[in-house]
């Protein structure tokens, strides 16, 4: 079973092509995360990933890792704080905020770190459901 504070931390890198995959899939097409040319005229200088790609990976902690297996998501509130790139070593950070063991729920903050700075690009806070783990 989790317990308030409890932490979990996984480093994880995306590339270009798994943001070509994405755009395919989900159908945002938006240049900005595509054309280097196009992006190159932006703010970012750079093709930026799909903001959802980073917190993807979110989902997927929650769903195999931690808490794990039968996790359902029941909300996420998600805020973008900084651009991502590809081929940058990024850290997803979950901790258990609070626990309802009644309701089988937590509520988890969500946080995507970029490791060379320490900067957080992502901010959040979920809550779960899992009837064996919570």
């Amino acid at each position: 079973m989790i317990q308030p504070e409890q932490q979990y931390r996984e480093e994880f890198v995306y590339t270009q092509e798994q943001v070509k995959e994405f755009a395919r899939f989900s159908g945002d097409n938006n240049p900005i995360h595509l054309n280097a040319e196009y992006a190159a005229a932006t703010p970012f200088k750079k093709p930026i990933m799909h903001g959802m790609i980073g917190a993807g990976v979110i989902s997927r902690v929650f769903g195999i890792k931690f808490p794990g297996e039968g996790t359902i998501y029941m909300s996420q509130l998600l805020e973008f704080k900084r651009p991502m790139f590809v081929d940058v070593v990024y850290e997803a950070v979950i901790t258990v905020k609070s626990v309802d063991r009644e309701k089988h729920t937590g509520i988890f903050t969500t946080e995507v770190i970029d490791k060379a700075t320490s900067k957080v690009c992502i901010s959040g806070e979920a809550h779960m459901m899992n009837k064996e783990k919570i």
